[in-house]
Parts: structure tokens; C-alpha cells; sequence
């Protein structure tokens, strides 16, 4: 499992009811597989504190844990302030902290506490906490900006692709339409030839000649109109004149 870093501030109750509301921390951790280092700040002096193995072992079997299911459960609380849950930041003596935070475990209220040993270098170790917030905020700022270009762009995208959806919905439309009206025109001009030859019919019927004799006359009547008297040419009838006169 790859080493993880995390910093968060976390508000504390005063100490003192005659100074203000809250007070704050800045809790930067490093999170290893089997251990973990905390190193906390109050903008004024430092503390540290480094769980050996040895220790979370201890912990984690005290609370019928595995090490790594310990380890999660103390990144949970301390990587970020946890609604729900009270936080503490008491004085244990000769200038040591007690950093403490409460959470629910199967309906019981329970409370874990680790203590934190004053910073060697109480400045050194501000600096390193405040330099780690900036690269966060800095790699922050640069994730936001990445994220909005991307959002416009997506942005950008999604309204060509409505105005393109919009354009193909009207062709559609008006393509519908074009086709609906043609086929009115077709059909219209299919009923009306209908009725034309229903209305035939009904004639016909009330002649009393049937459709198909009728049918049978006209054509008699187009071969009649088609038929040509032939009379010969002028040199047949001179011929038939002279067979005559003989």
C-alpha cells in the first residue's frame, strides 16, 4: 500500500470560557501500511508524535482489530473533522499534548487518544504543516481550473450536440411532413378513382348491363372506329373498266 499524506484544521472548545469560542489546530499525517506519524500546530508551537508499529499493534489488538482496519479507522477521524465526533486537544504535562476524538462503534460512544511529544524544532515543523497546505491548495487551484476547462468544454459540447438534436428533429419533421403530404395527394387520387368506377358500376347496374359487357362493347366500338374502307387504287378500277368493255 502506497504511503498517503493528509492535512486538515480542526476545531477545538476552549480550554478557558473567558477566551474565544474555538480554537484551532492544523493536524498534518503521513500514513504508512502498518504505522502512521502525526505532527500538529497551533500557529505558535508544534508537537509530534510517532506510532511505532510496536504501538499500533498494541492498539489495534487491545480494540480487536487488524492493524491495517485500525490504521483506516484513525485515517478516517484524523484525516478530516468528522461530523459527530468531538475533538480534544488537552494538556498531558512537562509541555505534551493528548489528542483525543470520539466516534460510535455498535451503538457505544467510545473515545481514542494518542499523545503528542513538543516538536524539536516547533518552527521548522509550522513551516513544513503550512508548506504542505500551499502545495495542496496550489495543486487544488490548478485540479478547479483543469476541472472548469473541462466542464466548459463538455459545456460547449453538450449545446452543439442540443443544436445538432434540435436541427435533426426539424428535418425530421418537415421530411414527415413532405411524405404525409404526398401520400394524401396519391390516396385522394386513389378514392376519387375509386368512386369514379363505383359510380360506373352503379350506372351500369341500373341499365342492367353488367360491367364486363359494357367493357365488351366499348372495345367492339374501338375496333369499329378503327376499320378502313379500302376502294383500290385508280389503275384496279381502269383495269375493271376495260375487263368490262371486253
Amino acid at each position: 500500500m502506497a504511503v498517503r499524506h493528509s492535512c486538515a484544521k480542526f476545531s477545538l472548545p476552549v480550554e478557558d470560557p473567558k477566551q474565544e469560542s474555538s480554537r484551532s489546530i492544523f493536524l498534518k499525517a503521513t500514513w504508512h501500511p502498518t504505522t502512521f506519524s502525526l505532527a500538529v500546530t497551533d500557529g505558535h508551537d508544534a508537537w509530534v508524535c510517532h506510532a511505532s508499529e510496536g504501538e499500533v499493534k498494541l492498539r489495534a489488538e487491545q480494540w480487536d482489530q487488524p492493524v491495517g482496519e485500525y490504521i483506516s479507522l484513525v485515517e478516517r477521524y484524523l484525516g478530516f473533522q468528522q461530523d459527530g465526533s468531538s475533538y480534544g486537544f488537552d494538556d498531558a504535562g512537562n509541555g505534551q499534548r493528548r489528542l483525543s476524538w470520539t466516534f460510535e462503534r455498535e451503538g457505544m460512544k467510545l473515545e481514542w487518544r494518542w499523545k503528542l511529544q513538543p516538536a524539536p524544532n516547533a518552527k521548522k515543523t509550522t513551516a513544513e504543516i503550512l508548506d504542505f497546505l500551499m502545495d495542496a491548495n496550489i495543486k487544488l487551484s490548478d485540479e478547479v481550473v483543469r476541472k472548469t476547462q473541462t466542464f466548459e468544454k463538455l459545456k460547449l459540447e453538450a449545446e452543439r450536440c442540443l443544436q445538432q438534436s434540435e436541427r435533426f428533429k426539424n428535418e425530421k419533421s418537415e421530411f414527415e411532413s413532405t411524405v404525409y403530404n404526398k401520400f394524401v395527394v396519391v390516396l385522394n387520387s386513389k378514392k376519387a378513382k375509386l368512386r369514379e368506377l363505383r359510380d360506373r358500376i352503379a350506372k351500369l347496374e341500373s341499365k342492367g348491363k353488367s360491367p364486363v359487357k359494357e367493357e365488351e362493347e366499348k372495345e367492339l366500338d374501338r375496333s369499329s372506329d378503327n376499320t378502313i374502307l379500302y376502294e383500290g387504287s385508280d389503275e384496279e378500277k381502269n383495269m375493271q373498266i376495260d375487263s368490262e368493255n371486253e
